[in-house]
């Protein structure tokens, strides 16, 4: 059973079951079943990048699944996290920016494992990761979707399953929440949805078949713009207390809007209407946006700025009660 001599510093003060993660996992091996028997064995055997997925996706089901009942050492947790990005690499996963592979392949696994511990960080509040990753898996969706690649992308079950997965998580997930996902729900989702983003925001071609970095950069931080604008503020507030970034704490956004007098609710419903804003903005500009420039840069970059500085401005300027 999992070490009680170790301190966790959680938002809820009530101890709740961390089944969530579980669910997931079994819905995503349903979504693989499913596609064996609606297509040919043959495309899940023989597509690299799909077992990529799925093996990087059940370590870190494990990994994720040893921590919530041992409460396992963060080396550890970093080993298997690392180890999950070599996996992708690969089978073929990784983000195409840069000309030189060697740098391709360090970012692929600053980003993996950013994510990774950025959705087990961002899990601190009730609804908050489940709405943000169905935001995220919903962009995805609507990009092989706008494609007109929905009905012969091997990845469109995994998708659907895990978003349904989710959606039904919610239920019991919404404050006052019955059920928490664990690192267990946090680890499976932080490298499903990065290789996800690898392959349909970094490397995606626009609808004019072009791939532009500075576009595709920012169809990605879009995407992901709440985990990233939390764990950065995180990062930037402990290091310039001269604490651990990799403790735990009641130091997030989400934690700072409730200081500032949000409820529970309200601060869910923030953050779900800022990552729906970014998938539309993300959205448009993979498929309208035909003439790429510097200013959709200034504009989006602006936008992006403008997120990020209020959630850090509130972060400054508020203290718990």
């Amino acid at each position: 059973m999992r070490n009680t001599n170790d301190a966790i510093i959680r938002w809820s003060e009530e101890s709740k079951p961390s089944l969530g993660g579980i669910s997931f996992y079994v819905i995503f091996l349903l979504s693989i079943t499913s596609y064996s028997f609606i297509f040919n064995n043959s495309a899940i055997l023989g597509n690299n990048e799909f077992l990529g997925i799925v093996v990087s996706c059940t370590i870190a089901f494990l990994m994720g699944l040893a921590d919530d009942a041992y409460n396992t050492r963060p080396f550890f947790k970093f080993f298997v996290q690392v180890l999950c990005s070599f996996i992708l690499i690969i089978s073929g996963i990784y983000i195409r920016i840069f000309p030189w592979e060697w740098v391709n392949y360090l970012f692929t696994v600053f980003w993996i494992v950013g994510m990774m511990n950025s959705l087990n960080m961002l899990d601190n509040m009730d609804a908050i990761t489940t709405s943000v990753s169905i935001s995220i898996l919903l962009t995805a969706l609507l990009v092989i979707f706008l494609d007109h690649g929905f009905t012969s992308n091997i990845n469109v079950l995994l998708l659907l399953g895990v978003t349904g997965a989710l959606l039904g998580f919610l239920y019991y997930n919404w404050h006052p929440s019955k059920l928490f996902m664990g690192d267990t729900g946090s680890q499976f989702l932080g490298v499903f949805l990065a290789g996800m983003g690898i392959l349909y925001f970094w490397n995606s071609y626009d609808s004019s078949g072009n791939l532009v970095q500075s576009k595709q950069f920012f169809v990605s931080i879009l995407t992901f713009i709440i985990p990233i604008c939390d764990t950065t503020t995180v990062v930037i507030n402990r290091l310039s207390r001269k604490q651990s970034p990799f403790i735990g704490g009641k130091d997030h956004t989400t934690h700072h809007l409730s200081y500032l007098g949000f409820s529970d609710r309200q601060v869910s419903l923030v953050f779900i209407a800022l990552s729906l804003l970014s998938m539309i903005f993300a959205v448009f500009i993979v498929y309208y946006i035909k003439d790429w420039g510097y200013i959709h840069i200034s504009i989006f970059g602006v936008y992006f700025l403008l997120i990020f500085g209020f959630l850090f401005y509130v972060s400054k300027k508020t203290r718990p009660a």
